[in-house]
Formats: structure tokens, sequence, C-alpha cells
């Protein structure tokens, strides 16, 4: 008989249901008489742990699902090993998912997105292995949370938020109070600044310098800043 082999393919030939050899792409001629052939898709396929609801190490309840690349690795394994290596190897994805998320807190979940795919890759790879398969790529869906935690956080972010714009706001008064308090210091020790910056004023122009007559002195009173 005449078999050919696509590239995406490998077929398995047995022989009185026994192993005899495995066929790449290309195209080959057996004979046919007590020979079984057995073909096995090698491309990347798609597997799909969807949404598990699962409690956080601090009793918070979550949905979380995973999306892998995986690939038969071995087809007379993957043809052998199991009768479904992909049910196989998507339970084990579904178990390891489970402890993963149950071992983590919400917040180191949340923070563990994109380390913990790498996690559950490792965590699965001898099972996956057994059976033929070799997982290319996992990654999180989705890490769904109940809406009253949602509503929680944003309530916390938004105090944080305003605490923050209260601190900013006392420290800009502190600063100013203490510029205040370091300019009265430079002027009651030396009263000469006053003056200075009276003319300082003048010279400047657009402001009013109101005096005071006295016996022996002219000091200024006071500076008024007139715009225009």
């Amino acid at each position: 008989m005449q078999i050919i082999v696509q590239e995406w393919e490998r077929v398995l030939l047995y022989r009185d249901g026994r192993f005899e050899e495995t066929l790449g792409a290309g195209r080959h001629r057996r004979l046919r008489w007590r020979r079984r052939r057995v073909r096995v898709q090698i491309r990347s396929r798609l597997l799909v742990v969807p949404s598990q609801e699962v409690l956080t190490a601090d009793g918070l309840s979550v949905k979380v699902s995973l999306t892998g690349a995986v690939r038969t690795a071995d087809a007379r394994r993957w043809h052998e090993a199991v009768e479904d290596a992909d049910s196989f190897v998507y339970a084990a994805l579904q178990i390891a998912l489970r402890e993963a998320v149950a071992a983590r807190t919400l917040d180191e979940l949340l923070g563990a997105r994109g380390s913990l795919p790498d996690e559950l890759g490792q965590r699965v790879q001898a099972a996956a292995e057994a059976v033929g398969v070799a997982i290319d790529s996992l990654s999180l869906r989705d890490v769904m949370v109940p809406a009253e935690l949602r509503r929680a956080a944003a309530e916390v972010a938004t105090a944080r938020a305003q605490g923050l714009a209260a601190l900013e706001r006392a420290r800009s008064e502190v600063a100013a109070t203490r510029a205040l308090a370091n300019a009265a210091r430079l002027v009651a020790e030396q009263p000469a600044l006053l003056q200075l910056r009276t003319l300082q004023a003048v010279e400047a122009g657009g402001a009013t310098v109101v005096l005071t007559m006295g016996s022996a002195t002219v000091e200024p009173t006071s500076v008024v800043r007139r715009d225009g």
C-alpha cells in the first residue's frame, strides 16, 4: 500500500497489533497485509480551561480561566499511553491552577499574573510528557473577582488618593508658614532688610510707598502694590 504523510501529522504503523514504526512526512510504500495505520496530528492546538471558581488563601472567591498552546511531541506515546491525552493534560492543568490559586491571597494572585503560567507549566510538564504532549505556552485569560470586592478596591483607591492630596496640601501650608517665620526672624534680627526691600519696591515701580514722618527719621511703614 502507498501511504502519504502530511507535514502536520505522523502515521503509526502496527503489525498484528504490535507497533512497528512511525512514518514521517512524505510518500511511503508498505505491505498492507496484517498492518494497520493510525494518523496522529502533531500541529499546535488550543487547550482551554474555562472559569474555575476557587477560594484564595484569604478566603475570597475568584474565577480564573487558562488557555494553552499544546502539541503532540511523541505520536506513539500520545496514542498508546492513555485513551485521551488532551483530556489528561486538561485535568492536570485544572488541578494545578486550583492549587496555585488556593495557595495565594488575592493580592498575591493579582501580582503574580505574569509568572503564574510559567509555574503551572512546570507543575504539569512531567504529566504532559508522560502522554506525549508538549506545552508551548500558557496564559491566564481572566481573573474575575466579585463585584463587591471591586467596589471596595475602588473605594480604597479613592481614599488613598484623597489622603495623598490632603498630605500634599498640609506640606505646602507647613512650607509657607516656615517661609514666613524665617522672613519674620530675619526682619527682627536685621531691621535694615525691610528698608532695602522698600527701596527695591520703589525702584521696580508700580507700587505706592507710605512713609511716616518722625522727628528724626523717615521710615517706611507699608508698601502697597498697584498693578497696572
